[in-house]
């Protein structure tokens, strides 16, 4: 799914001489990975003013390029710390984040702990870092940066020509990637980020690591609890992937579950026709929505934002409802006032055209992470046979993936997740995330039989932990504070359920509230999410 910038989306603990744990069995070990010593970090001073006010230290780790060759070309991961604030006897480790993407950056997000209810996160030690590829690790992978500046291609392919377009941009933007990328891409792989992890662990001098990860972050828990377990202390895993499904199939069942979350926006514009005036009913205001993206095939407001952009810009009321206000206001000012402005700060705001980095990275993960399908003619049947009950994404969600049809990078085995060995795991998910969808929640809990899932019912938006629901969000700083899971039930259920907080209000006065999203310094690492 994509990685898509909105303005404004994995976490691990105690402190221990540097030693090297073996990995879960030799059959799982990732290459070289438990046999790499990398050197401490070298901390200094943080770009980023809001890590500065917060005491942050920031570093680049240097790290094989490939762990199967370890004395061989290096490249340098970037990290973050904020320093636990409590006596030392009381401090619980260090804890790793990862926003998700792949591609997502993670460096700021070592503020987290702030937003861990009740002091919880006051006992860690916060590691944000950037993944290989990715914002400021060197090299930082860019292959195209006009990719996403609009207006460009129509997404549905109605005729041959439309098709070959996507065909050719697709192919094209895998070859940039092969040249700006070069040996890199062979070692791209979530396995290769979960050696990183690794790397960070034994440079900090962690005997076991605590992580918090949400969406494609998710992906990395499992897989470092696969290969890492002795590794593991507590994980916070928030949205997670359906590892059955990585990656050609969970793009197909996100195709399905956005269509619904669309829908559901829609009839929310519609009780709030008052406000917007865009219709009455769920499908008065799905046909003007239509109809203005007709409209804007043959004349781009502002000369960027055509159908596909159109489509982007509103994907992410699929994602977040704390979107919802805005994305409403953007579609009723051009809709009802053909405001120019709004529409083309809402493209400027919510695809964030001009940098590639995100899209880059996350094509050089997923298309070697796995081998997809080569035949073009399996794509096209399985798409157009999604594509009658899931409109709205799934033309849009095809060409994001296709650079994987003519992707450089060798594609790997995916690893085969086993979490028996995890002693202490919470999953937390909500019931209608169309990213990941709650499915993959309930079978990560399958597979990691000593944790516990904890479920948002009701609620679509994507990885909505720390965000407010106190419900939520208190259980979580119950863990983190104390180890304590909700109790593992019988049956195939979440262990603990909360009810959704209440959609938004546009006729309500605004609340100001301490959560993560709403916070404009982590917002964008935080929010680029395709899984």
């Amino acid at each position: 799914m994509k990685n898509r910038t909105v303005k404004g989306l994995v976490l691990f603990t105690a402190a221990a001489t540097l030693a090297a744990v073996a990995p879960a069995s030799s059959a799982l070990a990732a290459p070289g990975g438990d046999g790499y010593s990398p050197a401490p970090i070298p901390w200094g001073q943080c770009a980023s003013p809001g890590l500065q006010r917060r005491g942050a230290e920031c570093g680049l780790l240097t790290v094989p390029q490939d762990y199967g060759r370890p004395n061989g070309q290096k490249i340098q991961i970037a990290v973050s710390r904020i320093k636990h604030k409590v006596a030392d006897k009381d401090y619980q480790g260090v804890m790793l984040v990862n926003p998700g993407g792949p591609g997502g950056s993670g460096l700021t997000l070592s503020v987290l702990g702030e937003y861990v209810p009740n002091g919880a996160g006051a006992a860690y030690d916060w590691i944000g870092f950037d993944p290989r590829g990715v914002g400021s690790s060197v090299p930082a992978l860019h292959c195209d940066d006009d990719y996403f500046n609009g207006p460009r291609p129509e997404y549905i392919p109605w005729n041959k020509s439309i098709e070959n377009t996507w065909l050719n941009r697709s192919k094209n933007y895998a070859k940039d990637c092969g040249k700006a990328g070069g040996a890199l891409l062979d070692h791209m792989t979530t396995v290769d980020s979960v050696n990183d992890m690794e790397s960070i662990r034994k440079a900090l001098g962690a005997k076991q690591i605590n992580y918090y990860g949400f969406s494609y972050g998710t992906y990395l828990g499992q897989v470092y609890g696969t290969l890492y377990p002795d590794n593991v202390r507590r994980m916070v895993l928030d949205g997670n992937v359906d590892v059955r499904k990585v990656w050609y199939e969970a793009n197909l069942d996100q195709n399905v579950n956005f269509e619904r979350n669309e829908k559901i926006w829609f009839g929310w514009l519609a009780k709030y026709d008052s406000v917007y005036h865009l219709g009455t009913t769920a499908q008065q205001v799905e046909a003007r929505w239509y109809s203005e993206l007709n409209k804007l095939r043959g004349k781009p407001a502002g000369g960027v934002v055509g159908a596909d952009e159109w489509t982007d810009i509103f994907l992410n009321a699929g994602y977040y409802q704390s979107t919802w206000l805005d994305l409403a206001d953007a579609f009723a000012g051009w809709a009802n006032d053909r405001n120019t402005d709004v529409i083309v700060a809402a493209y400027e705001d919510y695809i964030a055209p001009g940098d590639d980095n995100g899209f880059a990275v996350y094509n050089a993960v997923q298309c070697t992470d796995v081998k997809w399908p080569q035949s073009w003619n399996q794509w096209q049947r399985d798409n157009w046979r999604t594509f009658p009950q899931a409109p709205f994404l799934t033309w849009d969600n095809a060409w994001y993936n296709a650079p994987c049809l003519y992707w450089p990078g060798k594609a790997q085995k995916p690893v085969k997740v086993d979490g028996s060995k995890v002693k202490s795991i919470l999953f937390v998910g909500t019931t209608l995330d169309a990213a990941t969808p709650f499915e993959g929640s309930l079978q990560a809990r399958r597979l990691f039989p000593h944790g516990s899932l904890l479920a948002e019912a009701g609620q679509t938006t994507h990885a909505n932990s720390l965000n407010g629901n106190a419900c939520i969000d208190d259980t979580i700083a119950d863990y983190l504070a104390t180890g304590k899971l909700p109790q593992r039930k019988s049956g195939d259920r979440p262990d603990k359920t909360c009810d959704a907080l209440p959609q938004p209000d546009p006729t309500a006065a605004a609340l100001s509230a301490k959560s993560l999203r709403a916070d404009s310094e982590v917002r964008e690492p935080f929010y680029p999410v395709r899984h």
